[in-house]
């Protein structure tokens, strides 16, 4: 697709805003969850919540985690990755959100919620999402040492 019909395509498109300032609260996750109860057409939902954990590496153990992204690329790309997991599975519903700042070892940073009216549609988009936005979008996690030493996360 050349720049002018790609600009053209994207300036069509709602684009959905992934990102939350700080940490996602669990009453968020809940309520999402819970919104979910009156679509009867839905079998299956897949959940996928990334949080903080407190690594060591080194001598040093990690307390947070802070976030950063090139965010109009990153809603760009993550349009065309939610409309190629539309077209290749059968989902319902997918909301994806990521956090930005400065988020705390055991607060939620990362929340995928695919529904479809199956399991295996929901759980495999769920994983596909999770893995695509991992290794596609411009969004970065430094790694903040309990001595306030800091080394940018390498994802896996």
């Amino acid at each position: 697709m050349d720049a002018a019909l790609y600009n053209t395509y994207m300036s069509e498109k709602k684009i959905k805003n992934i990102f939350i300032k700080g940490p996602i609260a669990p009453i968020f996750i809940a309520d999402s969850i819970s919104k979910h109860s009156l679509k009867t057409d839905i079998g299956g939902h897949s959940i996928f919540m990334g949080q903080v954990r407190r690594d060591q590496i080194g001598d040093k153990l990690v307390s947070a985690i802070e976030y950063t992204a090139f965010e109009d690329l990153a809603l760009e790309k993550m349009q065309l990755i939610r409309e190629g997991i539309f077209d290749k599975y059968p989902l319902k519903c997918l909301h994806i959100y990521h956090s930005l700042g400065r988020i705390t070892v055991g607060e939620v940073c990362f929340f995928v919620f695919a529904s479809a009216a199956h399991r295996k549609a929901a759980i495999d988009a769920c994983a596909d999402v999770v893995e695509r936005i991992k290794a596609e979008l411009p969004i970065w996690g430094k790694e903040i040492f309990e001595d306030d030493t800091h080394q940018w996360k390498k994802n896996n």
